[in-house]
């Protein structure tokens, strides 16, 4: 079963909004998801979306692949840079 992190379309008809989630490969665009990692809000002024890093991370440790899409959202929440030292 090879995961993948991709969009889960929500909202209404002409306004959509989405959900970042971690699903199986061979899955229905909106069928089942193992997991949820956030939001993502392409019509609000400016696009919104909000990501669970921590979760995102360790998803990615696992093998989950990202879309398109995602792997520049995530680029954006910086997910794919070091996580900060802790000073001392």
């Amino acid at each position: 079963m090879s995961l993948k992190i991709r969009l889960r379309r929500m909202g209404r008809k002409n306004q959509p909004s989405y959900r970042i989630v971690v699903a199986d490969s061979h899955a229905a665009r909106d069928g089942n998801v193992v997991a949820l990692l956030g939001h993502y809000n392409p019509r609000s002024k400016g696009p919104q979306f909000d990501v669970d890093l921590d979760k995102t991370r360790a998803w990615l440790k696992k093998g989950a692949t990202p879309s398109e899409t995602v792997a520049s959202l995530l680029k954006k929440a910086g997910c794919f840079q070091a996580p900060a030292a802790p000073e001392a």
